[in-house]
């Protein structure tokens, strides 16, 4: 097949370099116009765009693909599909009809179950313990389209939704080519979604960041699983603000909010408690939860918020 692909971040590259170095030809890739980052603001390619320009392949980056400019761009291209992983751009009508094959979106989520723009983190936050990928026929909606294929996955106790976000987008590959061979053989059956089982999600932004200890010890560690690398679950811990970046579940109970152990550094909350492993101080690395303390008077008993 010919194929034009869209995406912009890390999750889209694996798939990216799994159907360029198939027997499949991938003509384009569209992707997101650069952006500057860092505290320097220097202007950065996105992760595909990296990808794409070190197997030479043609990049486009319009800065939106209802223009005609962008429109005619793909008919010119005449891909039999085209392939959307995390573009970040919704498709008009006029593309979509454009492909013989269709265009076929891989989702980071069992769909309808997560649609929209953060379904891996959700998964992570909600305490899911199984979650995966679908290939899906794109229409004019937010992730309503029919589904193709499926892969699923368990979510590891600890896992948090960088490694899963990881391990997604290593199936992606896997499972985009055996999509693309079913649409080619024709033994695939779109199934239209269940939309009594629709859930959406929202972006992820800093005001989920502060933990609330009333809360159980298993929802205290799906949200800092969840919230890992970003935007970090946060915590005071001796006035300041820290970053937590890893808990684990302890059966022990006390006053949401106090400090059970020091060593281990265990916090109880709303039900059981929780052991903070590692965190991170403000202007300072991060580090284990007992190098943290080495240099922190704190007592048994004290209150973290």
């Amino acid at each position: 097949m010919k194929i034009v692909y869209m995406g912009t971040p890390d999750f889209a590259v694996p798939a990216l370099e799994t159907l360029i170095n198939s027997r499949h030809e991938v003509t384009a890739v569209f992707t997101q116009p650069d952006k500057p980052k860092g505290r320097k603001m220097i202007l950065t390619p996105p992760d595909v765009k990296v990808c794409a320009q070190k197997h030479g392949v043609k990049v486009y980056q319009p800065a939106s693909m209802r223009s005609e400019e962008a429109v005619n761009a793909v008919k010119e291209l005449a891909p039999d599909v085209i392939v959307v992983a995390a573009y970040g751009q919704i498709l008009p009508q006029s593309v979509l009809e454009i492909p013989k094959y269709g265009c076929v979106n891989i989702h980071g989520s069992l769909l309808p179950k997560y649609r929209g723009a953060a379904p891996i983190q959700q998964a992570v936050l909600n305490g899911d313990k199984v979650t995966g990928l679908t290939t899906m026929l794109m229409d004019i909606g937010l992730d309503t389209g029919d589904i193709l294929l499926t892969a699923e996955t368990e979510i590891g106790e600890n896992e948090t939704s960088g490694e899963l976000f990881d391990r997604l987008a290593q199936m992606g590959g896997e499972l985009i080519l055996n999509t693309l061979d079913a649409l080619e053989n024709g033994t695939v059956v779109p199934k239209k979604q269940d939309e009594s089982k629709a859930v959406h999600t929202s972006k992820i932004d800093k005001s989920m960041c502060p933990i609330d200890f009333s809360k159980s010890a298993d929802e205290v560690h799906d949200l800092v699983r969840g919230l890992n690398p970003w935007p970090v679950a946060t915590a005071v811990i001796g006035g300041k603000k820290m970053k937590i970046y890893s808990t684990a579940v302890v059966d022990k109970n006390g006053e949401p909010g106090k400090i059970l152990s020091l060593a281990p550094f265990v916090i109880a909350c709303g039900e059981k408690a929780v052991e903070i492993k590692e965190l991170q101080p403000e202007g300072k690395k991060r580090m284990t939860a007992q190098a943290f303390l080495l240099g922190h008077k704190l007592n048994i008993g004290d209150t973290i918020s």
